[in-house]
């Protein structure tokens, strides 16, 4: 009986020209990103260096570069945080009730209002901001000044026309709320059909199957979609122009006319009449935002992809 060996198989497949086009295609794109992002980082730092390096005194008023970034600093970071705190569990809510309560027709409506939510200009945002949302919030802002004085918050005087920084938080959460949501729909429509039907076989609700099998495995996904929300209000900067009355300073009270100035919007309002030492000084802090920014998505981008190591049923 003889044994015939099989022929040696090629070590490396032949790959086929649309393969190679299309692999050197995909790495050539993702290396003009990285040198885009590089190229925008040196930039930055190089037109920032008059900047960095200049006496404080001939630095806009006269406080030197830390003293200057410090507020506009702050006001990014309060206005995003507030966008954050109102717009996550709209979101979250939303994206569970057209995932698991909605009709589908309904559901695919909703989807689609939603998530066009995100193509609206931020123009318009600025513009329904300080017409209708800053108006309407008077009242509430001499309420809380007359009865809630005692928290920081609500110090006042309250403004009389709306502009602060309460309601710059209301209208960013408004933009990132398609951001969030439809992240959220996505995970969340993920979660393993296994685990749903074995705890509603189990005789757990509807309320109960989503807080054991749908939140456990979506909560990375949320928190990397609010973390993708935050640096979208981070960067925002014409409806933060329009909305916000800023007068600089720090400071914790939201409802009165004294509010810290966003980075973003000080660059939009200050640059077109700026010369010299100054506009370097804003690079500066445009430099200041790329950072946090690009921080920001990075951290995002760990979490999303942490949900790679779940090892749930599908």
């Amino acid at each position: 009986m003889t044994i015939t060996s099989a022929p040696p198989s090629p070590s490396r497949a032949k790959r086929r020209a649309g393969d190679r086009v299309f692999a050197g295609t995909a790495t050539g794109a993702g290396i003009l990103i990285l040198l885009v992002l590089a190229g925008v980082a040196v930039f930055l730092i190089a037109e920032s260096w008059p900047a960095l390096t200049a006496d404080p005194a001939d630095l806009p008023d006269g406080r030197g570069l830390a003293g200057y970034v410090a507020p506009l600093l702050f006001g990014t970071l309060l206005a995003a945080t507030i966008a954050l705190l109102v717009a996550t569990p709209l979101a979250v809510a939303i994206a569970l009730y057209v995932s698991y309560y909605a009709p589908r027709r309904l559901a695919t409506a909703m989807g689609y209002v939603i998530d066009l939510l995100a193509a609206i200009p931020s123009v318009v945002y600025g513009f329904w901001g300080i017409a209708a949302l800053a108006p309407a919030m008077v009242p509430f802002y001499g309420w809380a000044a007359e009865h809630l004085s005692y928290i920081p918050f609500f110090a006042g005087p309250a403004s009389t026309t709306g502009k602060t920084m309460l309601t710059t938080g209301l209208v960013l959460a408004v933009m990132i709320l398609p951001i969030i949501s439809a992240i959220s729909r996505e995970v969340f429509g993920q979660a393993p059909a296994l685990h749903r039907e074995a705890a509603l076989a189990l005789g757990a609700t509807r309320w109960e199957m989503i807080r054991m099998a749908v939140l456990p495995y979506g909560k990375s996904g949320v928190i990397g979609g609010a973390m993708l929300g935050l640096g979208r209000a981070l960067g925002e900067t014409l409806a933060v122009a329009i909305v916000l009355s800023a007068s600089g300073g720090i400071t914790f009270n939201l409802i009165s006319s004294s509010n810290p100035s966003t980075i973003a919007a000080n660059i939009a309002l200050q640059f077109p009449e700026s010369s010299g030492l100054a506009v370097n000084t804003l690079i500066a802090t445009g430099l200041a935002l790329f950072v946090i920014t690009l921080a920001v998505n990075m951290f995002a981008r760990w979490i999303v992809t942490r949900r790679a190591d779940f090892s749930g049923a599908n």
